[in-house]
């Protein structure tokens, strides 16, 4: 498959182009970014077109692009790309609102490519062993899921930090990846009401920063206006309640990502670490309880990272199926759906520290659960 990626940031180099370059089903065609610095780095790593713009790609030398650029382009970009008949593939937050979703359904009619989207954290082996585990325990009442970070607010100073830019904060970043985490569990109608609150205790202090994406960096935080911390409650359309928390940092001692799952006939529960954070669980770990007993159930620690390496194992056969037109939009526009209803809940005051209004901090909105 002939593929190009757009955006050659933290994101592009270090998880999507090296996966792509050392997998046999890829060959990297196109190398895509406006900053004139990295096209002359990039010009020397081999026969590979480098440019400016994704408008330079044709689809007639280009099978899928792999856009991995700051939030708020994510929607032009793949909508441009689109429209002029080239697949897409782009990785939380497809959209940064409903409005967003609305149009890129649009581009994905108009242009006859297909749009593909999620998080790789669903095909995490651990993850899938409380899948598994999960059909055993009867009817599903209701998920908690958290992934709190002990210092991880990223790119000080930087576009992650500034809400034009990035939509949001960990709600956006973290918070995607657990929704979408939660769906094979809570069911895939989408969420129908949910609250929630927000906060930003560590996001204006450097020490609090995930120095891991940039070693070596004495980059200091110029402050943000988006949250560091946010916890919500959903109810999904089949009933399930779900328990939310995305924290980029926290006075723990390490990362952890901890799924709990509770149905008619026991529970379950994961502990691991989403992502690329050194500060880690050193393995992951699944247990399962009923009628008073703990069980711990055998599940894979695999290397960081290689739920991406399955992901590109996965694509070219979504691709080639007729039936995901469409598919990816729906529930990308469901996740957008619920992460807008939890800030208009919190109210965007709440981040720079002062209380939301109390008219806004009670309201329930009914959300829909198709586009």
């Amino acid at each position: 498959m002939r593929v190009a990626v757009v955006g050659l940031g933290w994101a592009g180099r270090s998880i999507w182009l090296p996966r792509l370059r050392e997998h046999p089903g890829y060959e990297v065609v196109a190398l895509v970014d406006p900053d004139p610095v990295i096209r002359a780095e990039l010009d020397s790593t081999g026969p590979v077109g480098v440019f400016a713009h994704p408008d330079q790609l044709s689809r007639h030398d280009v099978d899928l692009a792999v856009v991995a650029v700051p939030n708020h382009l994510h929607c032009p970009i793949a909508a441009g790309l689109l429209e002029a008949g080239i697949s897409v593939f782009v990785e939380k937050p497809v959209c940064l609102s409903t409005a967003e979703a609305d149009r890129l359904a649009v581009a994905e009619r108009a242009g006859g490519a297909v749009l593909l989207a999620g998080s790789a954290a669903c095909l995490r082996a651990d993850l899938r062993a409380l899948y598994t585990l999960a059909g055993q325990l009867g009817t599903i009442r209701h998920v908690d899921v958290s992934w709190v970070r002990a210092h991880g607010v990223p790119d000080a100073g930087g576009w992650f930090t500034r809400r034009d830019l990035a939509g949001g904060g960990a709600l956006v970043d973290l918070g995607w990846h657990l929704l979408d985490a939660v769906v094979p569990l809570a069911g895939p109608g989408g969420f129908v009401e949910a609250v929630g609150t927000i906060s930003s205790d560590f996001v204006a202090d450097a020490a609090w920063s995930a120095a891991w994406r940039h070693p070596g960096s004495a980059a200091t935080r110029s402050g943000g206006d988006v949250e560091d911390t946010a916890r919500a409650f959903l109810v999904s359309a089949d009933g399930v309640s779900v328990s939310l928390r995305a924290s980029w940092a926290s006075h723990e001692p390490l990362d952890a990502t901890v799924i709990r799952v509770e149905g008619s006939a026991g529970s379950a529960e994961l502990h691991c670490t989403f992502g690329f954070s050194p500060n880690r669980r050193p393995a992951s770990s699944l247990s399962w309880t009923r009628a008073g007993t703990t069980t711990p159930v055998d599940v894979a620690t695999e290397p960081v990272g290689t739920e991406y390496r399955r992901q590109l194992d996965e694509l070219p056969g979504l691709l080639r199926d007729p039936d995901r037109h469409g598919l990816a939009l729906t529930q990308a526009r469901s996740t957008i759906a619920a992460i807008e209803r939890i800030y208009h809940c919190a109210g965007r005051s709440a981040v720079s520290g002062q209380p939301a209004a109390r008219e806004r901090a009670a309201v329930t909105g009914r959300l829909a659960v198709t586009p």
